[in-house]
């Protein structure tokens, strides 16, 4: 159940890109110049086919948390890293005919409230794709608990992306996504 007052909608993310990108900051711990890089990389997905994005939103109107993703697409920068390592454990079929979650974040202050669970189950529900993939920091984490709480399994671990320190895990789930 969502804090009392909080609402799930359609987020015009190119929009309102810098309000998400610093719940983003606070939430993923980013800095000045990683949020000026992703701002240009949330501007250029909003443009995708299909690329969509809700929000969380408080009763006067502020952003507490977001998500955004769209269908998967071979020829995308992300496709292109995560495939070895999806070939590699015989998972590359999931390249296909999914839905991916680019981004989740919630504001740590509604962190454990459902919000997250709320805003990548509506998302996902809205998906033509029979499934749906993401990437996330690989160790065992709350975002990680969350994910495989809906259904995601991991399909590739300890994927290194170039421009993380960090290790990631590549998740699948068949959709609908598990309800509690």
């Amino acid at each position: 159940m969502l804090p009392s007052g909080l609402r799930i909608g359609p987020l015009d993310l190119a929009a309102r890109v810098d309000e998400a990108l610093r719940v983003q900051a606070v939430a993923f711990g980013l800095s000045e110049e990683e949020v000026g890089i992703r701002r240009y990389i949330v501007q250029r997905h909003m443009t995708c086919p299909g690329a969509r994005a809700l929000g969380a939103f408080t009763e006067d109107g502020a952003l507490t948390g977001f998500v955004y993703g769209m269908p998967n697409d071979r020829a995308h920068w992300w496709s292109g890293i995560v495939e070895p390592y999806l070939r590699a454990g015989g998972h590359e079929a999931w390249l296909d005919g999914s839905f991916v979650i680019t981004e989740l974040h919630v504001h740590p202050g509604f962190q454990g409230h459902g919000v997250g669970r709320e805003l990548i189950t509506r998302i996902t529900d809205s998906a033509a794709e029979p499934r749906s993939i993401l990437s996330a920091i690989d160790t065992e984490s709350p975002a990680r608990g969350l994910y495989r709480a809906l259904g995601y399994q991991d399909l590739a671990r300890q994927v290194h992306f170039p421009s993380a320190s960090l290790p990631y895990a590549v998740m699948g789930a068949e959709l609908p996504l598990l309800r509690p």
